[in-house]
């Protein structure tokens, strides 16, 4: 896993409400535009070239997978904080506050009693 590279995705996407709405919108596009375009821009005036994600990765942040992200070792607070953004919402009026939340935990129970994935790279 590339885990710096998903890591840096769901810290910029959860970061700038327009790269969200477009991730919540249409995530196949969005995610090929951020992996062509976006992710590798170190600055300004620089790019880098050596970071992509892995079929499944990408495949994951296609689906908005937090489960298979988190047991690749993307960082759980950036999991869950991007997904709330997307989902607290509606999930909130369907259900009630911490709802999503809720839900995220549920589909990380058979984690309870096992090592945190490895966040290093």
């Amino acid at each position: 896993m590339s885990k710096y590279y998903v890591n840096k995705f769901l810290f910029t996407v959860d970061r700038d409400p327009e790269y969200l709405k477009r991730y919540t919108e249409d995530p196949r596009n969005f995610v090929s535009t951020w992996e062509q375009s976006i992710g590798p821009r170190l600055n300004d005036a620089e790019m880098s070239t050596v970071n992509h994600f892995t079929p499944e990765e990408r495949e994951a942040l296609i689906n908005h997978d937090y489960v298979a992200l988190f047991e690749m070792g993307a960082h759980f607070f950036l999991n869950l904080t991007i997904f709330i953004g997307i989902y607290d919402e509606p999930y909130m009026e369907k259900s009630g506050p911490l709802a999503f939340q809720k839900e995220f935990a549920a589909k990380l129970q058979h984690w309870v009693g096992k090592d945190y994935p490895s966040v290093a790279t």
